[in-house]
């Protein structure tokens, strides 16, 4: 959330800011309730000052014998009473519209962060793991397919179980998925985060203070009533990200400085309706409405969070070493930043299964697996998130930082297409060998039920 001071005296560059992430805000309404408001409530300390001048003369005019003047004194103080409680009133209007209006405006893109319209200007910062690939059979099975294959990804169960956009993993599938959530959270607790395991409700409140609201109810699962309906703070949403609990468990908390930086890791199924996604996205288990992730989030002192922010983004990467799944780390530029984001990198794990237009020269597709993020104190305002940096210092804004270390099912996509073999198994990749009993290949399942033998009548 942006200061209504910041607002006011750089508007050019809060302008620029809504042209660079495309957001559609007034601007110039918000300025003009920002000036009512201020002059409403300088009008209402003129009319307090006169109230208390005239208040102050009653008892000596009464004492003087002046019973005309009191008289007129106190009916003098009447009407300010009045004109002041109109203004107040009034004012208060004012400040509520003006709180709701902040919370439209997005964060600014740091000066750092290259300048473009959409995703086709974002910035290649490296890649990893293309240098020494694996040998992969000539025809690579798309993971959607292959999964039905091998029995351990059931998307017309997950269908009829729950609708379009859920998947069912089972068997050697299930054992993967529970593999790399477990190796994950190993993973990045050896790199300083403390284990947290956080509702899955969240309400209204926690998700204005990360930013998914206002702007993004469509998205959201609403527990009872319709996404368009009103809400109030205490409404309750499934998660669509650890993001939101994690971050709001300091919500109106003040933190000492030796708490920081914070290191937290979630694991979370999240929940994403996904509104007017289509197309190829939609196939397999890319972009599905219920998905598991590891979420990373950090509450850091304002000058380290450029310094934290690389460091975040290292740690997220290192999944995809240790799994030796070739990746690549972009820049998002101003006009793919996000609502919230002052700065923000993807990790894009490559899948070899399917050729798109975007992908790399040797074939397949990027997907992103972990979207790293700086937010400044954009979050920390929403949410009340301060610290002290000294015990006889005011309390002041801290910065949040998060990302996904990592969404579990594109990195499944990842290692069913990268790691298949000739004869349609897969290889487990090493790390994840204790996790699975053991196991080094994903060699599939029998079908069950009459489906699996065909049609026909049983004896």
């Amino acid at each position: 959330m942006l200061r209504r001071q910041f607002v006011r005296e750089n508007s050019a560059a809060v302008r620029a800011a809504l042209e660079q992430k495309g957001v559609d805000v007034d601007l110039d309404r918000i300025l003009e309730i920002d000036e009512e408001w201020r002059s409403l409530k300088s009008e209402g300390d003129d009319l307090r000052h006169e109230r208390n001048e005239v208040s102050s003369t009653i008892g000596q005019l009464k004492a003087d014998g002046k019973d005309e003047e009191a008289e007129e004194a106190i009916e003098r103080s009447s009407e300010l009473k009045d004109e002041l409680q109109a203004i107040e009133a009034r004012a208060d209007e004012l400040e509520a519209e003006l709180e709701a209006a902040l919370l439209t405006l997005p964060q600014l893109p740091d000066d750092s962060v290259p300048v473009g319209a959409d995703e086709s200007e974002n910035v290649e910062r490296r890649r990893n793991g293309f240098d020494e690939l694996r040998e992969r059979p000539d025809e690579i099975e798309p993971h959607y397919d292959l999964g039905e294959t091998l029995e351990i990804l059931d998307f017309d169960r997950g269908a009829k179980v729950s609708g379009g956009g859920f998947y069912v993993a089972k068997g050697d599938g299930a054992r993967l998925e529970h593999a790399l959530i477990q190796f994950m959270l190993d993973l990045h607790r050896e790199q300083g985060y403390t284990d947290i395991f956080p509702p899955l409700a969240v309400n209204s409140a926690s998700m204005r203070g990360t930013g998914q609201f206002p702007k993004f109810t469509e998205d959201a699962y609403r527990i009872e009533g319709d996404n368009n309906d009103p809400y109030d703070d205490d409404d309750l949403w499934l998660l669509p990200t650890a993001e939101v609990p994690v971050t709001n468990l300091h919500r109106d908390e003040i933190l000492l400085d030796d708490d920081l930086p914070l290191k937290y890791q979630a694991y979370s199924p999240n929940f994403r309706q996904e509104a007017g996604e289509h197309g190829t996205e939609t196939r397999g288990i890319v972009r599905v409405h219920q998905f598991n992730k590891v979420e990373l989030v950090n509450f850091v002192r304002p000058e380290n969070s450029d310094e934290r922010f690389e460091g975040l983004v290292s740690e997220a990467e290192s999944v995809l070493q240790e799994l030796g799944l070739p990746y690549r780390v972009l820049e998002m530029c101003t006009g793919d930043l996000g609502f919230t984001q002052a700065k923000k990198y993807d990790i894009e794990v490559w899948a070899p299964g399917d050729d798109m237009a975007d992908g790399p020269a040797v074939g397949g597709r990027w997907l992103e697996v972990s979207s790293v993020s700086n937010f400044r104190a954009f979050q920390a305002r929403r949410a009340g998130i301060r610290y002290r940096p000294e015990q006889h210092e005011s309390a002041a804004y801290l910065h949040t930082l998060n990302g996904s270390g990592l969404a579990v099912p594109r990195v499944m996509v990842a290692i069913l297409e990268y790691y298949q073999n000739e004869d349609g198994t897969v290889r487990v990749p090493e790390p994840l060998r204790p996790y699975m009993g053991g196991q080094e290949l994903i060699e599939g399942h029998d079908a069950v039920g009459e489906s699996a033998v065909g049609d026909g009548e049983t004896s």
